[in-house]
């Protein structure tokens, strides 16, 4: 039986394990199969507070653990939840590999993983100017040119700021109109530093030991290839959240998990992180919300006398 489960290893989980292991409460984080979540795909993290060189991302995550370790946070590796049961209480969580857990609170910080089109190359360059995140990203990019694939709001978000930095924002979409709102549309389409390639999906990312150099965008109707030159390629066709296990909660029609707060609907039971946030997906407030459910989880705890 344990006191707090953390299911989830990256900023909000980790910070949710330091705190609650601050407060002797032994949390067991769950740390899945890649611990370190979204920002191992990052090498170069400038924007997150206290660290005026940047940082490593793969290396933050890593010293968020071992905080949380020194602490007397334990740790479950290569072992993820397959199905999670709150319709009593202890809470039952069943595992992919090993034994069953069961836990007082429970806190899911599982994440959202973004969306790429599956391209051997989006891989090869991932975190070399590849990426799926400009607020993240955008400032490594100035005044070179880049390429952002989609067509939805997000990608016309993307597309707007990274003109505050890139020298040229090339957004390709298979059709021939924007799938967003028509505001949105209308500001990336008018923007004198957004250039469109419609009707045209990505090929490949070329590039070298440096990093990416180009994209080739393929005409769907003319089935003309052509290279861009391009330093960075933003992948904007939105985010898919890691909430399978958890069928009992109230999820968005996405699959965001929905929560006041942190709070589900559940006693004891609550969502940090990119796992419920649609919005914002930084570091920074995924952070913030591990510290508030790990405050939630001890205070509830706390009222059962425990």
């Amino acid at each position: 039986m344990e006191n707090v489960v953390i299911i989830g290893a990256g900023a909000a989980g980790y910070t949710a394990a330091i705190y609650c292991a601050r407060a002797n409460l032994e949390p067991l984080v769950i740390e899945g199969m890649q611990p370190g979540g979204q920002l191992t795909t990052t090498t170069d993290v400038e924007n997150y507070p206290g660290f005026p060189d940047g940082i490593d991302g793969t290396e933050m995550m890593e010293k968020f653990r071992a905080q949380a370790e020194r602490f007397g946070a334990k740790f479950l590796q290569y072992d993820a939840v397959a199905k999670a049961d709150f319709s009593e209480k202890p809470y039952k969580l069943e595992m992919m590999a090993g034994d069953p857990i069961e836990a007082k609170t429970v806190i899911i910080a599982t994440g959202a993983t973004a969306k790429y089109l599956g391209l051997e190359s989006e891989q090869k360059f991932m975190g070399k100017g590849v990426s799926a995140c400009a607020t993240c990203d955008g400032a490594f990019y100035k005044d070179v040119p880049v390429v952002v694939v989609g067509g939805g709001d997000t990608a016309c978000e993307e597309a707007i700021f990274l003109t505050r930095f890139a020298s040229k924002v090339t957004l390709v979409h298979r059709r021939d109109e924007l799938r967003a709102s028509k505001i949105m549309a209308d500001r990336a389409v008018n923007h004198p530093k957004i250039e469109m390639a419609w009707n045209s999906v990505i090929d490949e990312i070329v590039g070298d030991d440096s990093g990416v150099t180009g994209v080739k965008i393929r005409n769907v109707k003319t089935d003309e290839v052509a290279e861009v030159p391009a330093s960075g390629y933003f992948s904007a066709i939105g985010h898919k959240p890691n909430t399978e296990p958890f069928d009992q909660l109230e999820k968005d029609e996405v699959g965001y998990l929905i929560a006041d707060g942190v709070k589900t609907k559940f006693e004891g039971v609550y969502a940090a992180g990119d796992v419920s946030d649609a919005v914002y997906r930084q570091a920074v407030t995924a952070a913030g919300t591990g510290c508030a459910a790990a405050l939630e989880a001890e205070r509830y705890l706390e009222a059962l006398g425990e």
